[in-house]
């Protein structure tokens, strides 16, 4: 039976990579984003059936509807990699400090980064629960912004994103006795829109002094953990975070 994966943020960046990446290794891909137009041009053109489904990941009932369909359509959610994430920026290589920051940019950061990582994550252990399937995986996304403290990311990003590394352990916790694994990736500057947003290509240089490998990340570098973590040879990886960030830090 064909494996399902269910991925936020599909539209761009790294959930866009992952569709086609998850397509490619078999997978029936579910791409799910606020924009249906965005994630309808990620699995258009994958072989296989796929889903683009719209859907506000910030709101409780959105997020029952998306597994209610992706259920229906393709089948039991096998994987969920909660890629979806938001900056709110004054503009591009403007960092707000937290004197200069909105209430209404926390707000909203939060309710994307972390109230939309808890639901999509609650939603999963609530079907798998229900419904069991060998080798479940939930993959979150934190941040290495948020293991430092830095970079150019806002308070709210940064705080948004330490809020995940703690969900996915209480979830791998509690997930544990559904033989569900839940883990997070800390990616480190990895060349999506969200980073040109924080930071214009002519800081590269100056940036990548600070990483030991010496380059700004790929969206492929992520997938490729998250392929790992999904897969069955992960299966005794469970609450831990995978540091996928060139070396810039170093547990």
């Amino acid at each position: 039976m064909t494996r399902v994966a269910l991925i936020t943020g599909g539209a761009s960046g790294i959930g866009r990579r992952a569709v086609k990446a998850f397509a490619d290794a078999g997978y029936a891909v579910a791409a799910a984003d606020i924009s249906r137009g965005g994630v309808a041009q990620s699995v258009d053109g994958l072989a296989g059936k796929h889903l683009a489904c719209a859907a506000d990941i910030s709101d409780e009932t959105q997020v029952a509807s998306l597994f209610e369909t992706v259920e229906r359509d393709l089948g039991p959610v096998a994987v969920l990699l909660n890629f979806a994430g938001i900056m709110v920026t004054p503009g591009v290589g403007q960092r707000p400090s937290i004197i200069s920051s909105e209430l209404a940019d926390w707000e909203r950061t939060f309710a994307v980064n972390t109230r939309g990582t808890f639901l999509c994550l609650r939603e999963m252990m609530r079907h798998r629960t229900r419904k069991p399937v060998a080798y479940s995986r939930i993959i979150n996304i934190s941040s290495s912004a948020a293991q430092l403290g830095g970079h150019n990311g806002s308070a709210a990003y940064i705080a948004s994103k330490g809020a995940i590394l703690s969900l996915t352990k209480i979830a791998a916790r509690e997930a544990a006795p559904l033989g569900l694994t839940v883990n997070c990736i800390a990616p480190g500057v990895i060349e999506t829109p969200l980073l040109r947003s924080v930071m214009p290509p002519e800081a590269d240089e100056a940036y990548c002094k600070n990483i030991p490998l010496a380059r700004i990340g790929s969206p492929d570098d992520i997938t490729a953990a998250a392929l790992f973590l999904a897969s069955p040879q992960a299966g005794y990886i469970t609450g831990s975070c995978i540091d996928v960030n060139g070396g810039i830090r170093m547990q």
